[in-house]
């Protein structure tokens, strides 16, 4: 079949890749690093921004929209923060073409060059602090919490559809706080809302934890992350939430008068995910048959094929799977009946397989006579029949049992491939197993940088949880003293 995908064993990278195009959910497109992201994946992203963007607003989050361009000196301003994406800024320096005269086509008009060259953002930190200058004077003013689904352009070499492209699409939130208690205390919040989504809507297990300041995002104070454990043991950077302090409050001039007539620069958090979900969500779910989509992200939760000999016993099945149909969407469920007469039902069964669609329901003339009807779960490519009679409310049990069994699945998985290690003759041969290792590190920027170089493996987060790590122990490159655990994992 044409729609046959590589072996995760064999080739787990090609598997990856067939899955994005061979599951319709996107392709490359004629700009180099972009990507086209089709129906079908943009719609579990749809899915994932309506839950994401419903727990903001739940904290108190408002969106807005920023510019999409940046001036250049608005970088120079934060120091860490410019040095961070140098390399990855796409730059406009003129705002319009010309006709060649020489007869070799378009060519950029030299008496367009802009005043001022513009950045195209990669992230919004300093365009919104601008801002934020405008809109706070006094602390009646605070705190701002704004967030923006938007897209952002970081020019990378090496692209991988919605893992690492030149252009993607995130949210970014961008808190201004009166106090570090308050701003701390929004970064926090706002990672554990992270955490929450991965787990009960993504079926995700993720571990929560600061990361090492070599890791931190630029110009940040601090930054917390959840990791995820893919199925070829690399770890991925979910979601990340920052505390930023005052720095860009300091560069931009962002200050509001305090109760006492003082006055005082703000404090600030960003935070973001982005369609780097998308590829979580496959290399942490799916199976050689394809896609495995958890029900709470799956555009269609429930697909119903109607297998038929007779011209009267194929509309007799539509009738019971259409009555079926509206009983499972007055429960809030999604469903498809697939009756296209062009395709037989094996190739449907594929098809749908291949797209990760957790339930279908099969029904023949047999079926339609005995008042029965087949299930199939993806989860587990088991089958039943079941009474047709009420298989509206076993279906609803039944994606409840998928979407634990998912996650469970992946936790038990990710857990099987947590390792201590203590040695670093014994860190250089297990790191090339996959997994994380639980580490003892001096906390020392030197030794993490040193580590990485040799083995390519970095310091993932310092656990807040989902791992016990405070402990005294020694650093497993200099043998000096440490007092806990820390995750190391190759990543993506």
């Amino acid at each position: 079949m044409a729609k046959e995908v590589t072996n995760r064993a064999e080739n787990y990278s090609q598997w990856y890749n067939d899955l994005v195009v061979k599951a319709d959910l996107a392709e490359q497109s004629a700009v180099r690093g972009c990507m086209v992201i089709k129906p079908y994946g943009y719609a579990i992203w749809e899915k994932m921004q309506s839950v994401l963007d419903g727990m903001f607003k739940k904290t108190g989050v408002q969106n807005a929209y920023f510019p999409l361009f940046i001036p250049k000196s608005f970088f120079s301003r934060e120091a860490e923060h410019v040095a961070g994406f140098a390399k990855e800024c796409a730059v406009v320096t003129h705002h319009r073409l010309m006709n060649d005269p020489d007869g070799k086509g378009v060519v950029v008009d030299p008496a367009a060059k802009l005043e001022e060259e513009l950045i195209v953002r990669p992230t919004s930190e300093t365009i919104i602090w601008s801002t934020y200058k405008n809109w706070i004077t006094s602390w009646r003013d605070l705190p701002i919490l704004c967030n923006q689904w938007c897209n952002v352009v970081r020019w990378e070499m090496r692209t991988r559809l919605f893992l690492r492209t030149a252009e993607f699409l995130w949210q970014e939130g961008h808190t201004a706080h009166a106090t570090s208690d308050e701003a701390q205390a929004k970064a926090e919040e706002m990672v554990q809302v992270y955490a929450d989504f991965a787990r009960n809507t993504m079926a995700l297990p993720v571990i929560v934890g600061h990361k090492s300041p070599n890791e931190r995002f630029a110009g940040a104070l601090d930054t917390l992350t959840i990791e995820a454990m893919m199925q070829d043991g690399k770890a991925l950077q979910a979601g990340t939430s920052h505390f930023l302090g005052q720095n860009f409050a300091k560069s931009f001039d962002v200050t509001y008068q305090n109760k006492e007539g003082k006055q005082e620069y703000v404090w600030a958090t960003s935070w973001g995910v982005s369609t780097r979900l998308m590829g979580a969500l496959i290399m942490a779910h799916g199976d050689d048959n394809g896609l495995v989509l958890p029900p709470a992200l799956a555009p269609i939760q429930v697909v119903m094929v109607p297998i038929f000999k007779t011209e009267e016993g194929h509309q007799a099945i539509l009738d019971k799977m259409y009555e079926i149909k509206k009983a499972l969407e007055a429960q809030g469920h999604s469903v498809k009946v697939d009756d296209r007469d062009t395709l037989r039902p094996g190739f449907k069964f594929a098809e749908w397989e291949l797209k990760g669609v957790p339930v279908r329901l099969a029904m023949g003339e047999r079926d339609l006579a005995n008042g029965t009807v087949e299930v199939a779960r993806r989860d587990t490519l088991t089958k039943e029949t079941v009474a047709a009679e009420g298989v509206d409310q076993h279906i609803h049990e039944l994606l409840d049992a998928i979407q634990q069994n998912i996650y469970t699945k992946a936790l038990n998985f990710r857990d099987a491939n947590i390792r201590k290690c203590d040695s670093w003759e014994e860190f250089k041969v297990e790191i090339q197993k996959g997994g994380f290792l639980l580490c003892h590190w001096d906390g020392t920027p030197e030794t993490e940088q040193a580590i990485k170089d040799e083995t390519k493996a970095t310091i993932r987060c310092i656990p807040v949880d989902s791992c016990v790590c405070e402990e005294e122990g020694t650093c497993i490159y200099t043998g000096k003293p440490s007092h806990r655990r820390v995750v190391f994992a190759i990543s993506y």
